[in-house]
């Protein structure tokens, strides 16, 4: 085990400690981590897409990054749709046990990345999250309108052309295809955006973690697939792809992710089993800090 990466990471905990203090404590409000979330989602994710990406040498590896990602969330939705029926859930709580086990949290590695191996692990995260944002924002999202009770969802082609990180991807690509510079004050700038997404996104977690175990069953089995079940098929892929390197870490770690947060932002837009959602986000996160942080440390 690599002991310097777990020092690079360690920070990037304790940031999230202090959010659940600062929750504690009455300093913050859950809407506050929402206003946090959403400065994330709109500005850091774009301006650190924007300096990564730019850079990156392309190699045909990196295109099974995204072919990765949605492949293994396809498999996820077959294993989450077998084993589900098992538990007699309600539609609205059968739903979030679907979403949740195909939604991977990529948003939560990127922290990791960033501290153990900087704008490059980054960059080749936000790759790999490529392929998870096109299945969430179609694939998982009509999942969720399908077991929800909102008949007036919102349009999921308008929700995803607006969204800022996918429209940075897009001009990422372009400027390193064309090698074009992005001056120094825009890149300065940029620097200074990126720098706020280690902090809002961890301390926004620390916020809405909420250790309540609903479903008990039906939580641990969604758990067992998007986290263990998402590891073995992401060590299938890097196998198959005969993927490498820093590739061959992001693709294990990333698989390896907890329940996405769109799991309960789907559950609260859809009309879905809330308090189970919110149940199956937290307690996932709370193993996906430990799995992740043992992880990152064995395969550096």
């Amino acid at each position: 085990m690599d002991y310097s990466i777990v020092l690079k990471v360690a920070p990037v905990l304790l940031i999230f400690v202090l959010g659940i203090i600062l929750r504690r404590i009455n300093a913050v409000t859950e809407e506050t981590a929402d206003s946090f979330l959403r400065f994330v989602f709109y500005v850091s994710f774009p301006a650190s897409i924007l300096l990564s990406i730019t850079n990156i040498k392309f190699s045909l590896e990196l295109i099974y990054l995204p072919i990765t990602a949605a492949s293994i969330i396809i498999i996820s939705y077959f294993a989450a749709k077998k084993i589900g029926v098992f538990f007699k859930l309600s539609q609205p709580a059968f739903g979030v046990f679907l979403v949740g086990s195909m939604i991977i949290n990529t948003g939560f590695t990127y922290p990791f990345f960033i501290a153990a191996y900087g704008q490059d692990g980054f960059a080749r995260a936000a790759l790999f999250d490529f392929g998870n944002g096109l299945l969430v924002l179609s694939f998982v999202y009509f999942i969720a309108i399908k077991y929800g009770t909102n008949q007036e969802s919102t349009k999921i082609v308008k929700k995803f052309m607006t969204s800022s990180p996918l429209w940075a991807l897009l001009i990422a690509f372009m400027l390193n295809f064309t090698q074009l510079k992005l001056p120094a004050i825009a890149v300065e700038f940029l620097n200074l955006l990126s720098d706020t997404l280690i902090p809002l996104f961890m301390i926004s977690l620390g916020i809405r973690f909420t250790p309540r175990i609903v479903n008990p069953k039906a939580l641990i089995s969604a758990i067992l697939i998007r986290m263990f079940f998402g590891l073995l098929l992401g060590i299938i892929f890097v196998n198959i792809f005969r993927l490498d390197g820093l590739n061959k870490i992001v693709v294990l770690v990333s698989s390896a992710a907890p329940v996405g947060l769109n799991t309960l932002t789907f559950a609260t837009m859809e009309n879905l089993d809330t308090e189970f959602a919110a149940s199956l986000v937290s307690i996932s996160v709370l193993i996906g800090i430990i799995l992740t942080t043992v992880l990152i440390s064995v395969l550096s």
